[in-house]
């Protein structure tokens, strides 16, 4: 049985859920989410409170009731709260710049790259070396963080790169000549 599922997951103030039929709509200050059930899963809602629950006691339907509990309470805390990522650009004139839906990143190539910012997302620089990734949605958030990494990825000699910013990089001795 999954233990994520036996969990409530708490509505707060100014989030509202909608159930009509297997779809799961919740809309809050930072905007609008939306899921579809799996068939072996059902949603009760009363008091503020969502519990969601197997349609029958099946190892299987408890594991689909942990991973709805897990992207529903997902959906409420992004459209709620909202997530953020935080990435660090490491080397001499790497720099970052958010212009409109588009960010354009110098990293050491012999040309500027620019990455658009999907819609839903709010992408800013507040120093050139770092970019604050944020949206209601935390898969699109992760997503976009790290295909914004995969440009450049921290190399291991020197830790140049594009890096999260809780990242650690074991960095590498050099090769020596005998």
């Amino acid at each position: 049985m999954s233990r994520v599922a036996k969990a409530s997951i708490p509505v707060p103030a100014g989030v509202t859920v909608e159930l009509i039929g297997r779809q799961v709509t919740v809309k809050g200050p930072k905007g609008t989410s939306g899921w579809t059930l799996h068939p072996a899963v059902t949603i009760e809602h009363s008091d503020g409170v969502l519990m969601v629950r197997p349609e029958k006691e099946d190892p299987a339907a408890w594991a689909q009731a942990g991973t709805t509990r897990a992207l529903v309470n997902n959906m409420v805390i992004g459209v709620s709260r909202g997530f953020e990522r935080k990435l660090q650009l490491v080397g001499v004139g790497y720099r970052a710049q958010a212009q409109g839906s588009v960010l354009k990143l110098s990293l050491g190539f012999s040309h500027p790259v620019e990455f658009s910012i999907p819609v839903g997302l709010q992408v800013a620089t507040p120093v050139p070396t770092e970019i604050l990734i944020s949206g209601h949605d935390k898969q699109q958030v992760g997503q976009v963080a790290a295909e914004i990494r995969s440009i450049r990825p921290p190399e291991p000699y020197k830790g140049k790169g594009v890096r999260y910013a809780d990242e650690v990089v074991v960095r590498k001795e050099t090769k020596k000549k005998k």
